[in-house]
């Protein structure tokens, strides 16, 4: 199975070689190291410069910041392949969507300063929203960063950050005015290694996505430059937010139909060899009619993911359309993960299966980048009552 339906009009031949690509470069390196990913609970960082090295990040990164400068689509395969093979682990979703805020609203010289490392593996992003208090609703955070001189002050802290032990670039959500709402919410860039009052919190323990290190970040009266401000005006965050959610959620869509993918491949090879009252598994109604919804609900996101990736290359896939991508496609992630596990009967619930890795990652994909009921409300929005 593959990310690309037959009709899909956005895959090039290029797109079809960078999958081929992917898909062997993690067979490789990637697929043999997860159980260890998942004791560690953290990708090892040389992994990251591996993969710059083969060219599997910064896709879509423009050729001058040294990325491929292809569309986003070669973003798109990268997730795709990642989750096909298994994994979850690794957090390229997250420098995806870092690297694109820096190309959207970064300055020309911030730009040169950050992407060429996001691409090569140099620089692991991160980008802290959610606080302790503060999930879905980003109007209301609470971290402030205030000028003091020719730097912002910054004090408060992030839970649930994704890359956060890695990180060497934290695109920070702070308020920067006494504006109400949105309209004091400015995007700063801090980077760790360079300035003091900045920590990180133990390594977070999780039900899933064990191998993906999440952790709360603390800022204590950090000094950052005027000039790590995302773009050239303050106040702008929550409007720079908004515009980039689109490919947060669509990519969590994306992840959630190669992880079906993976998941029905295995099931399939398990209930073809598994007996029970002397004849496979797969010869049992049951199983057949089972797997046969989840390959029609799968063959069904497939093909609305692909129209929506269509949307995001010409710049028409607007944030409901995007919302309904990250509802259906976890929501049925879930439906198809549950289904799976009870077709591996008691070996399922053993973590030596690959399933009940798969069955414990699903959940939280209906919670991060929006829970699954911000996606609803959203999309009653675009609609006219």
């Amino acid at each position: 199975m593959s990310l690309f339906t037959q009709s899909a009009a956005w895959v090039s031949d290029e797109h079809r070689m960078f999958a081929d690509m992917a898909n062997r470069f993690y067979a490789d390196e990637l697929v043999p190291n997860i159980e260890r990913w998942v004791e560690q609970g953290i990708v090892d960082r040389s992994f990251w410069h591996t993969a710059g090295q083969a060219g599997i990040m910064g896709g879509a990164t423009p050729e001058e910041f040294c990325g491929a400068g292809g569309d986003m689509g070669f973003e798109a395969i990268t997730i795709y392949q990642q989750t096909r093979t298994g994994d979850c682990g690794w957090g390229y979703g997250i420098q995806s969507i870092v690297t694109h805020y820096i190309t959207a609203y970064g300055t020309e010289e911030q730009k040169a300063r950050w992407l060429p490392g996001l691409a090569s593996g140099e620089i692991v992003g991160a980008i802290a929203m959610t606080e302790p208090s503060t999930g879905s609703d980003l109007q209301a955070v609470r971290t402030r960063a205030e000028k003091d001189g020719n730097q912002y002050r910054i004090n408060g802290s992030k839970i649930f950050i994704t890359n956060g032990q890695a990180a060497d670039l934290v695109i920070t959500v702070a308020k920067t005015g006494d504006a109400g709402g949105s309209k004091g919410i400015s995007l700063i860039v801090v980077e760790p290694d360079k300035c003091e009052g900045f920590s990180r919190g133990k390594n977070l323990k999780k039900l899933g996505m064990k191998a993906n290190d999440t952790s709360e970040l603390f800022y204590e009266d950090v000094k950052v430059p005027l000039t790590n401000l995302l773009g050239d005006e303050e106040g702008q965050g929550f409007y720079q937010l908004m515009n980039q959610l689109p490919w947060e959620r669509l990519l969590i869509a994306i992840q959630a139909l190669g992880a079906i993918d993976f998941a029905l491949e295995q099931t399939v090879a398990y209930t073809q060899e598994r007996k029970a009252f002397g004849q496979r598994v797969m010869d049992f109604q049951n199983t057949r009619f089972k797997l046969a919804e989840c390959k029609t609900k799968a063959e069904v996101l497939r093909s609305f993911v692909n129209d929506c990736i269509a949307r995001l290359i010409d710049g028409t896939l607007d944030a409901p359309t995007a919302s309904m991508a990250k509802y259906y496609g976890t929501e049925i992630q879930n439906e198809i993960m549950h289904e799976c596990l009870q077709l591996f009967g008691g070996y399922g619930y053993m973590m030596e299966y690959p399933i009940a890795r798969l069955y414990a990652d699903a959940r939280v994909q209906m919670i991060y980048g929006g829970t699954n009921e911000i996606m609803k409300e959203l999309i009653a929005r675009s609609i006219d009552l």
